[in-house]
């Protein structure tokens, strides 16, 4: 059912079907990007970032808690989301959990645009905006890297310990911008977010193709389609790019061929459809 890919160090599990359901996980960061359909093994995630409030892709919060609750998993979840939907959330869940009779707790994280979070062991998340009808944030992980200083390579370990010693800072922090996700958002996003073309890996909605559906159509829903990711073939400088999101319309073995038709090689050599390899669309 669920659909997996690699992209560099990161494995992406999960479902992503266009205005149906989108929830991914990934492992090495610990972190659950939306949650439109619960999956049990995504359910021992620290941190949940929440795009927006739209039922496709927050529907099963209460869902995946109950699931962490028989799991035995007593920590609330850590949950990112736009500011504005927190209240709106949290009665939502004090709604169910009155129905269920069991406390559905989470750890409620208001973000805005250039909020940053502290995720722990030096990971870090960005929110920034997407363009939807509704509050909707996209999410840039990063890593600060302690890193010596250039002036100092070639120096020999006891040297540079000993001006340490003196109280010399001997290294600088870098970060190193590893995964970014924009989902439900005009292809705006590109052209206000530069950054994020040059993370590692870039997770971003694609949920018209071919011809089947216009630019013009694309943009009544607020979302992007492929021909507008090619008029900007040439500003990915990510290793990876994940394109998720894909309608229904298209038939999940139509994803590779239409790309492998319309993409050039350059770009298609980064791109990883996130559809299944075989079959139908999940459920």
């Amino acid at each position: 059912m669920l659909t997996q890919v690699v992209a560099g160090p990161y494995t992406i599990r999960g479902i992503s079907v266009g205005g149906v359901y989108t929830s991914l996980h990934v492992p090495e960061l610990d972190v659950l990007f939306d949650v439109g359909i619960p999956f049990r093994s995504a359910a021992g995630a620290h941190t949940l970032l929440l795009s927006h409030g739209h039922v496709d892709h927050s529907g099963a919060l209460g869902s995946m808690l109950g699931i962490r609750a028989l799991h035995g998993i007593k920590r609330p979840l850590r949950v990112v989301m736009p500011s504005e939907i927190v209240d709106p959330v949290t009665r939502t869940l004090a709604a169910t959990a009155e129905m269920q009779r069991w406390p559905l707790d989470i750890e409620a994280i208001g973000a805005n645009p250039g909020d940053v979070v502290d995720l722990g062991k030096g990971l870090a998340v960005r929110a920034f905006r997407t363009f939807h009808p509704v509050p909707s944030l996209g999410y840039q992980l990063f890593r600060k890297v302690k890193k010596l200083r250039p002036e100092l390579a070639g120096v020999p370990r006891e040297e540079l310990l000993a001006r340490r010693e003196a109280g010399e800072e001997i290294t600088e922090d870098t970060v190193h911008d590893e995964l970014a996700y924009a989902t439900d958002t005009l292809v705006q996003v590109l052209d206000h977010e530069p950054s994020i073309l040059k993370s590692r890996v870039l997770v971003l909605e694609s949920t018209f193709l071919d011809s089947r559906k216009s630019i013009e159509h694309a943009r009544a829903g607020c979302h992007i389609h492929l021909d507008e990711i090619l008029e900007r073939a040439d500003r990915f400088e990510n290793q990876h790019l994940v394109l998720m999101h894909v309608s229904q319309l298209y038939r999940p073995e139509d994803v590779p061929r239409i790309l492998d038709t319309r993409v050039p090689a350059e770009l298609r050599a980064k791109i990883i459809p996130f559809a299944p390899a075989r079959g139908e669309w999940p459920g």
